[in-house]
């Protein structure tokens, strides 16, 4: 009688291992950020000199910047694009490394 048992566990405890998939890492913010974002934004969220002469209107991410701007709407602005200067990245970003771009700057954000 133990011989059946113990097939049945083996088989439900095969089955059930088979089943589980692997944790799925989350999207990299700080490498896709330095990827796509850096040049413009610069490393710590403050853009180079020679981009704010070029884009007067490019935001530093800085506390001022996190408060007025949800990750939601930062997502908004990397989908759809800000004006001729800030172009959509609908393109190169899939919706859930847009999301990890966003949680990055706010990142930055509290560090300033």
């Amino acid at each position: 009688m133990k011989t059946p048992l113990l097939i049945v566990s083996l088989v439900l405890a095969t089955a059930a291992a088979s089943s589980v998939q692997p944790a799925r890492q989350g999207a990299d913010g700080k490498a896709l950020y330095n990827e796509n974002c850096r040049k413009c934004h610069g490393v710590i969220g403050m853009p180079p000199k020679t981009m704010k002469a070029k884009f007067p209107k490019i935001p530093t991410f800085n506390a001022e910047f996190i408060a007025a701007h949800s990750q939601d709407s930062i997502v908004k602005v990397l989908t759809h694009g800000k004006n001729e200067d800030m172009k959509s990245f609908a393109d190169k970003l899939k919706p859930d490394e847009m999301k990890a771009v966003a949680a990055y700057v706010h990142e930055l954000g509290a560090k300033h």
